[in-house]
């Protein structure tokens, strides 16, 4: 009998080693535990750092448009948006083009908190990048992209 401090090697994992979802699932899990142990103390998630990317790259466009392109649902993204205000990083403006929506912008304090942001994010990506052998990112961002994309029968 396993007692339950026994290792998980001694586990039958029956399928799920050969499932895609189970193996996502587990590498998601990874670079989430070490995007916190390089943000946290931040105050940034890996959702909040993706609002501050698009935000950086995209100033202007509305918390719509951040959202849709995140996968993020409104109430979900008036949140973050609500957190990364608080701490002066992004700054809500009436749009130019609907006045029934706002368009983000970076803060002063924003484009300098994003630069240090950015670096650790690339610093904790080059460690697990290391793993794999030369060419195998490009492929696996590849392949990743391809699992992203919708099935033909979804475009119906």
């Amino acid at each position: 009998m396993a007692t339950s401090g026994s290792s998980s090697d001694s586990l039958d994992f029956g399928i799920l080693h050969d499932l895609i979802g189970y193996r996502l699932r587990r590498t998601q899990l990874v670079f989430f535990n070490r995007f916190a142990e390089a943000c946290t103390d931040l105050g940034i998630s890996p959702g909040l750092f993706g609002v501050l990317v698009l935000v950086t790259r995209n100033p202007g466009r509305t918390q719509t448009a951040i959202a849709q392109a995140l996968g993020n649902d409104r109430s979900a993204m008036v949140a973050a948006v609500d957190k990364l205000e608080k701490m002066d990083l992004v700054e809500r403006r009436p749009s130019l083009n609907d006045r029934r929506s706002y368009a983000l912008y970076l803060t002063e304090h924003g484009e300098r908190f994003y630069q240090t942001i950015e670096n650790r994010v690339k610093e904790q990506e080059r460690a697990l990048e290391a793993r794999l052998e030369a060419g195998e990112k490009d492929l696996l961002i590849d392949m990743l992209a391809r699992l992203c994309q919708p099935d033909s029968h979804d475009n119906t």
